[in-house]
């Protein structure tokens, strides 16, 4: 009987600490259900400090305490000659500021959202003698989304202020969209550049559904409202419409490039084909062969250069998931260390 008791006092305490653990879980779910989606944050920092901080930390680990005296002896008076003249013509011409914008383009472009918001921002403190530039990475992806990003940079354009694009790594098809509406757009030497194209693919499971007796319905009002399908039986006439879409889209591709890139040969370059940096710039497609990084440290010269980024913050339900979803990543991780070659 003791033996008994005391394996019903354990259980219940078992019980008890579940019940206590899912009420606590429960309320924080039941808590973050009730929160509004996160607002956004905007960040402007400036560029000029980190890399005025990256040049005094080199020197101080590379100059002597001589050396490094001397440095900042003449550094305060260039600084009072630099005051002296840019007050004195500060009338004259202002002193441009530099806003940069990093535009890291998923397939989906719903970092679009982001950067409606930071055009914004710029738009609505920048003055006529400013420029904005934009390092752009994107291999393309959905039409919409890439239109619409290159619209937002249009509306830079559309203030007359200069829109400088920079490609370091890769701007091909929806990403060279964008970058194309610029003033000007630099390209490093093995930067990917082109892809001026539209491609769509989709499966089409309709022989393996019929093999294993499977039947699909798909009922449409309309001739083309879907033109091939994954699980119905295509025909010619549904392919050649999907065609047709696909080639309407490549002729407005074309002449967005055209029009903003007049020097280019629209026929040759709009071949679906992509260029590294060099070629990119003999066809036109690019103006300099340079990187972001060289073009900011000549312009941190003569000009202040600020960072422009906004970001949504998460809500509790969010930093919940994503908190759970790390967690399972590095299990993983952990667990198929051995084969994980071969996911890469």
């Amino acid at each position: 009987m003791e033996f008994l008791y005391e394996y019903g006092l354990f259980i219940a305490k078992a019980i008890t600490i579940v019940v206590a653990i899912l009420l606590v879980v429960g309320g924080v779910i039941s808590l973050a259900s009730k929160q509004k989606q996160g607002k956004g944050n905007l960040e402007i920092t400036s560029i000029s400090d980190r890399l005025e901080d990256i040049a005094n930390h080199a020197r101080q680990l590379l100059l002597s305490k001589e050396q490094l005296k001397q440095f900042n002896k003449d550094k305060k008076k260039q600084a009072k000659v630099k005051h002296k003249e840019a007050k004195s013509s500060e009338q004259k011409q202002p002193k441009a500021q530099i806003f940069v914008i990093d535009f890291k383009g998923s397939m989906d472009a719903h970092e679009v959202d982001n950067l409606r918001e930071e055009v914004t921002a710029v738009l609505s403190i920048a003055k006529p003698e400013d420029e904005v530039l934009v390092r752009l990475e994107s291999g393309g992806g959905v039409v919409h989304g890439y239109g619409l990003a290159a619209s937002q940079l249009q509306r830079i354009r559309d203030r007359n202020i200069k829109l400088t694009i920079a490609v370091d790594k890769v701007a091909a098809s929806g990403g060279y969209m964008m970058a194309c509406v610029a003033d000007q757009v630099l390209a490093a030497k093995f930067a990917i550049i082109g892809s001026i194209g539209v491609i769509a693919q989709l499966p089409n499971f309709n022989k393996l559904l019929k093999k294993s007796n499977i039947e699909f319905e798909q009922h449409t009002a309309g001739e083309f409202k879907r033109t091939l399908t994954m699980f119905g039986e295509n025909n010619d006439s549904g392919r050649e419409k999907f065609r047709e879409e696909l080639e309407d889209v490549h002729q407005m591709f074309k002449g967005f490039v055209a029009e903003h890139r007049t020097g280019v040969n629209i026929d040759k370059v709009a071949t679906g084909e992509y260029w590294y940096g060099s070629k990119a710039k003999e066809l036109g497609l690019v103006d300099t062969i340079q990187t972001s990084d060289d073009y900011l440290l000549k312009l941190n010269e003569t000009n202040k250069i600020f960072s422009v980024k906004y970001s949504i913050k998460k809500n509790l339900a969010e930093k919940f998931g994503i908190a759970a979803s790390v967690a399972l990543e590095t299990a993983l991780v952990k667990g198929w260390s051995k084969t994980q070659t071969l996911f890469k």
